[in-house]
């Protein structure tokens, strides 16, 4: 399929591009050569494909979830700016 120069400059007022002559030669060119693969992507037989969101299968690359111990408290908070009761200590984000 070819784009005539009127389709490209319609396509450039639709984005609001200002084309320069040269661009919507080049554009025209580009474009047509791009729905030209589409056009040969139509003639494929697709008849027992099935749709699908992906072309290949998604795996989990996430390790396994295992429960184990945690740090000790004193350890955890050994860095903290500011601890008080066991717990990080923080200014106050919200007013009452």
């Amino acid at each position: 399929m070819s784009l005539t120069r009127e389709e490209v400059e319609h396509i450039g007022r639709l984005a609001r591009l200002g084309l320069t002559d040269e661009e919507v030669a080049r554009f025209q060119e580009q474009l047509s050569e791009i729905l030209n693969h589409f056009d040969a992507l139509q003639e494929l037989d697709t008849e027992d494909v099935p749709p699908m969101p992906y072309p290949l299968s998604l795996e989990n690359v996430m390790r396994d979830d295992l429960a184990k111990d945690s740090l000790p408290q004193d350890d955890v908070l050994a860095n903290a700016p500011q601890a008080e009761d066991g717990a990080f200590r923080v200014r106050v984000v919200l007013d009452d």
